[in-house]
């Protein structure tokens, strides 16, 4: 799917050959209700409970005994032998040797109890499955049993086992009043006295007595909790509410907490510890059945940090769709299905092929399939993925849009056996909405589409969540990261190749394939399944949650692997408040604003908050109470009083778990740094690499965890701390700077500090030199670390030279790390790459911010701009640089106000609805003149509509709105009055307006000629000179054809580089991509030609 917005393609669907060459040879059959996995919802600060629609629906591992549907094409079944997984060997089938696989993904189903396994069970129960890959790249499905569900509440005072007794009896009468259509024989399996302690606030007692409550299904722990929140009268003990503790743990996640399992870990199984399965239920090569107490759980290092060949296939399909309408898969037909399978770890695809509808010419190394129909296309495609068997499924907006549109457009075709594609035998994939929720990423609708025992990885919402980007198209990511693009053919045009010939639709199957490349291209080059399976390891969650989930289900999975570790119970704690509330954040110093020309020396907390957390054993179980604080009468020399007045023991009374999670997992990124220096092995530097960077985003990520207030455990006084140490180490790192580094004290000037952010101080010592900063940088971190407790320490890293100092948290500057070169220039908050801003505008402060920084030329940075304002008067400056572009996320009656580019697009559907943006396209525009006092939604048009009609522009909106405040952010703290010196003057004086040709009055005027020399009007159409220029026809001739000439080269060379990018040097150009500004280049240079052109044939000799 190339781009952020679904596929529009345009055209009637094409009519199915009446001669079919290819084509299923297959009955109906009527498929049963699938198995489904429980994987829970996917929004971030719901409860983690699990789906019980899903779980009800569930068909308990029964299997359609029909035959499968495959191709009876020799040659297509001949393709799908080639690319499976490579056999067994006779050992593996004899079930003799142990199974040692790398899993990928977990989930669970409703089964009945394997006899064999559990000869005294019965009834239904949950069996995990664990999907995988061994070494030999063999798939593997584990169905593991006998693992329960379960939580916590504390025993009131006083129970016996008589009271646990009449408590399980009441508790087990209400959970069948509250499931009465439930077949299970028995909700409350077991209540177990165990000894535990919570988590929560410091107690001097080593345990108290908790209720283990057991439970026959995953989703009976959340009916249970709330008949206990609520409130149960037990004989003998009258009416209680209970605090439950672990009830909104996933299932999944419970069970590898238990069992010590990590994401992406590698498990064994020793041989004569499972059974082979009797009745296959999946695809899998190798399954099989074991008690969970038989998985062994190895630890990712050494021989097991190894990544298993994963397959990846990424795909990319095309739709042909009805004139001016967003495709629906209930009418617009697939055309195209493009496919590259790659093993991890490899540089190539090994396979790549493409699925057409009607005939399609040759690709050189490409497998081109055609088929007759549109319903042997799906079909086809479904077996492909079966036979081929991939552990990862990528590609562009697939889980939004491509996925769902194949399921959904099966099912409008009544094709029922299409949507197998998962490792589950006749279990049907499911397409449901699902609104994704976190503080860090927002709220994000999306659809789900849960292809069992295959991860999907959506490269588009990896994006989002990972980088800070202008745009999100394919498009324009593939230019941010592999300095490249592809061509982007227009939906319109699409429905045109299609219905072509043979030549045309090769033409629109290499632009899918392309589309289907990049994603492969960029998962490579952002390394994001090493980064992602090591993430796993580190934060112990499944490999599909990084994508699903944000950040706290990491810092709680790795929270309960650790009290379960101190044998502490952790409280299911409600949000508190609505998520709005705050407390004072970190420090930022006031900026002395100005433009330094002397070296500022930087100093660094080394992972502030963590450290902070660490140095205070600042902690759930460390957290004292005012009114223990005053019961317990402890000592002064035992606890630690933060500056917001809440207080904590210290470490010799009780550790504290979050800063023991923070010191390993510091503690194993530094041994990752190291390990990473001496590898040599690129697989094995890729992943420790992988490693430490999760290992950061880990440890960065616990204070985030304690201060979200609707998140799993929220605890204001843990973060409010934190903040607070941070201010006042900020405050008295400037204190001793200022007071050490002095003349008085033996320097040669004195210190002053310019700026001072969250975990960054920045220091003008007054030394002219780099070298001199660098040292006394050294010296002044070493000296204020000395004063903090450990592991507390400030870093000198870097200088800047010069630096810019704009505001708090804006500023530029050169980057220095060793004296000799700058490394970069460094920016911060300086808004270059803004969606709202035109390219005119980063392009200008970039230019600025190098002439002042790198050139040392200010006087040559306010002439760049004021020759770039009176470009813009004259109308010299190209349009590509005035295009602003900005999504369109709903229908223009859903907006509160109206908006430039809404209004356009309804403006634009008006004109031509085949070619107008749909929801989810971005809308570029430019901004044009218009009368007095119109609004900017008023002004916006289409920039080749303006192009077309000579519409000209408002250069007083892109000097007013776009350039000056970006320009006066940069220039105050260097000139006077940089208003008056850069937007005022000669240079805003004189300005060019272009005539509109066919728009406003000029639709009535009319035309006359002009001369070719002077532009004076002529009343003869056949003459091209006036009078007064007829001396001078071979000057003014030789200049015209001089200009056409200029205008052919420019045009041939924008031309060339279209074709380059689209792959083919002989097929004209059909590129449409609206974020390319050489796009708008070549229609600019077009126009230009062929006007000079006309005037040039205005000769007549």
């Amino acid at each position: 799917m190339s781009g952020v917005n679904a596929k529009r393609r345009g055209g009637p669907p094409p009519a199915p050959a009446s001669n079919p060459s290819k084509r299923f040879q297959a009955g109906s059959r009527n498929p049963q209700t699938p198995q489904q996995p429980l994987n829970g919802v996917a929004a971030e600060e719901e409860m983690m409970d699990e789906d019980v629609f899903l779980e009800e629906t569930l068909l308990r591992y029964e299997e359609d005994e029909e035959a499968v549907l495959l191709l009876r094409d020799e040659a297509f079944s001949s393709r799908l032998s080639r690319w499976r997984r490579p056999a067994l060997s006779p050992s593996h089938l004899s079930g003799y040797e142990s199974i040692v696989f790398q899993q990928l993904e977990i989930d669970y189903v409703i089964g009945e109890s394997h006899k064999e396994l559990l000869p005294n069970s019965s009834g239904p129960a949950a069996i995990l499955r664990i999907f995988g890959v061994t070494r030999e790249g063999h798939s593997v499905c584990c169905h593991v049993h006998g693992f329960e569900p379960y939580f916590y509440i504390s025993c009131p005072v006083g129970m016996g086992p008589d009271d646990i007794s009449r408590f399980h009896q009441t508790l087990e009468g209400r959970m069948r009043e509250s499931n009465r259509n439930s077949n299970v024989a028995r909700f409350i399996k077991r209540v177990e006295l165990v000894q535990k302690k919570s988590i929560m606030y410091y107690q001097k007692h080593s345990s108290q007595p908790f209720l283990k409550i057991v439970v026959a299904l995953p989703t009976m722990v959340a009916s249970c909790r709330g008949i206990l929140e609520r409130g149960i009268t037990i004989d003998g003990i009258g009416s209680k509410n209970f605090l439950t503790y672990e009830s909104n743990i996933l299932f999944a996640l419970r069970f590898m907490i238990d069992c010590n399992i990590v994401g992406g870990n590698w498990i064994e199984i020793s041989a004569g510890k499972y059974k082979k399965a009797i009745k296959s239920m999946s695809y899998c090569q190798l399954e099989l059945d074991c008690l969970y107490s038989e998985l062994i759980s190895h630890a990712p290092e050494g021989e097991y940090s190894k990544m298993a060949p994963f397959r990846i296939l990424s795909f990319d399909i095309e739709c042909a769709g009805r004139k001016g309408l967003f495709p629906e898969p209930t009418h617009d037909p697939v055309i195209q299905i493009a496919n590259l399978v790659t093993l991890q770890g490899d540089d190539h695809p090994f396979i790549r092929n493409v699925m057409t509808l009607k005939s399609c010419s040759p690709i050189v190394g490409v497998d081109v399939m055609s088929f007759d129909t549109e319903r042997e296309v799906l079909l086809a495609w479904r077996d492909f993925v079966r036979e081929i068997d991939p552990d990862i499924i990528i590609g562009y907006n697939i889980c939004k849009f491509d996925l769902p549109y194949l399921i959904e457009r099966a099912e409008a075709l009544k094709i029922g056996e299409f949507p197998i594609l998962g490792r589950i035998r006749n279990s049907r994939v499911r397409v449901r909405d699902t609104t994704f929720s976190s503080r860090q990423y927002g709220v994000r609708e999306s659809k789900e589409v849960k292809v069992e025992g295959r991860v999907q990885f959506d490269l588009l919402q990896a994006m989002q969540r990972d980088y800070k980007l202008s745009s999100y198209s394919l498009n324009s990511v593939s230019a941010h990261f592999l300095g490249e693009q592809k061509e982007d053919v227009h939906h319109s045009i699409i429905s045109d190749l299609q219905n072509g010939n043979a030549e045309t639709r090769r033409r629109l199957a290499v632009y899918c394939l392309k589309d289907a490349y990049l994603p492969q291209r960029l998962l490579d080059k952002l390394m994001y399944i090493y980064n992602y399976v090591e993430m796993a390891r580190v934060t112990g969650v499944p490999i599909s949650f990084l994508l699903a989930r944000g950040q706290s289900i990491k810092v709680l999975s790795q929270l309960l692997r650790k009290a379960k570790q101190k044998n502490l119970v952790i409280p299911n704690i409600k949000g508190q408040g609505s998520g709005q509330e705050t407390f004072e954040g970190a420090t930022v110093l006031e900026a002395k604003t100005g433009f330094y020309e002397k070296p500022i020396a930087t100093l660094d907390f080394a992972s502030l908050y963590p450290s902070i957390m660490m140095a205070y054993n600042l902690c759930y179980c460390t957290l004292v109470t005012a009114e223990d604080a005053r019961r317990l009468n402890l000592p002064a020399e035992s606890i630690n009083k933060t500056p917001s007045g809440e207080v904590f023991v210290k470490s010799e009374l009780q550790k504290g778990i979050l800063p023991e999670i923070l010191e390993e997992l510091l503690a194993a990124r530094k041994r990752a740094k190291a390990d990473l220096k001496e590898a040599k092995d690129p697989f094995e530097k890729a992943v420790l690499d992988g490693r430490q960077l999760a290992l950061k985003i880990s440890a960065n990520s616990v204070y985030g965890f304690t201060g979200a207030t609707i998140g799993q455990l929220p605890c204001l006084e843990i973060s409010s701390s934190v903040t607070s140490y941070g201010r006042q180490m900020i405050e008295h790192t400037k204190k001793l700077v200022e007071e050490k580094f002095t003349i008085s004290g033996g320097y040669d000037r004195n210190a002053e500090v310019v700026y001072g952010d969250t975990d960054s101080v920045m220091v003008q010592f007054g030394e002219p030199t780099v070298e001199a900063a660098m040292k006394l940088g050294r010296e002044a971190a070493e000296y204020i670390s000395g004063t903090f407790i450990k592991p507390i320490r400030l870093e000198f890293e870097k200088v800047y030279y010069p630096y810019l100092l704009i505001s708090k948290k804006r500023y530029a500057g050169l980057y220095w790390t060793k004296p000799d070169t700058f490394d970069k220039m460094d920016t911060k908050g300086i808004e270059t790459v803004r969606r709202d801003n035109c390219l005119l505008v980063k392009n200008l402060v970039n230019e600025c911010l190098h002439k002042i920084l790198i050139d040392r030329d200010v006087p040559g940075a306010v002439q760049y701009v004021k020759n770039t304002i009176s470009d813009l008067l004259m109308n010299r400056v190209d349009l590509s640089l005035l295009v602003i572009t900005k999504g369109l996320t709903k229908t223009g009656d859903d907006y509160a106000v109206k908006a430039a580019h809404v209004e356009l697009a309804e403006r634009m559907r008006k004109r031509d609805a085949a070619t107008a943006p749909n929801v989810g396209d971005r809308v570029p525009y430019v901004i044009i003149k218009a009368a007095k006092g119109a609004k900017a939604y008023e002004k916006s048009e289409d920039p080749i509509y303006v192009l077309e009609n000579n519409i000209p522009i408002d250069p007083q909106y892109y000097l007013e709105n776009q350039m000056s405040k970006p320009l006066l952010r940069i220039f105050e703290p260097i000139l006077k009055n940089a208003s008056k010196e850069l937007l005022h003057g000669s240079h805003t004086r004189a300005v060019s307006i272009s005539t509109p040709s066919n728009s406003g009055i000029m639709k009535f005027a009319k035309k006359q000629l002009s001369c070719l020399g002077c532009k004076a009007v002529i009343g003869n159409a056949e003459q091209t000179l006036c009078s007064h220029c007829k001396g001078r026809e071979a000057e003014i001739y030789c200049k015209m054809v001089a200009n056409v000439s200029e205008l052919e080269m420019l045009f041939g060379r924008l031309w060339t580089q279209c074709q380059e990018c689209q792959g083919s040097l002989h097929q004209d150009v059909l590129c449409t991509s609206r974020d390319c500004p050489i796009f708008y280049r070549r229609k600019k240079a077009q126009k230009d030609m062929a006007e000079a052109k006309m005037q040039l044939d205005r000769w007549n000799f």
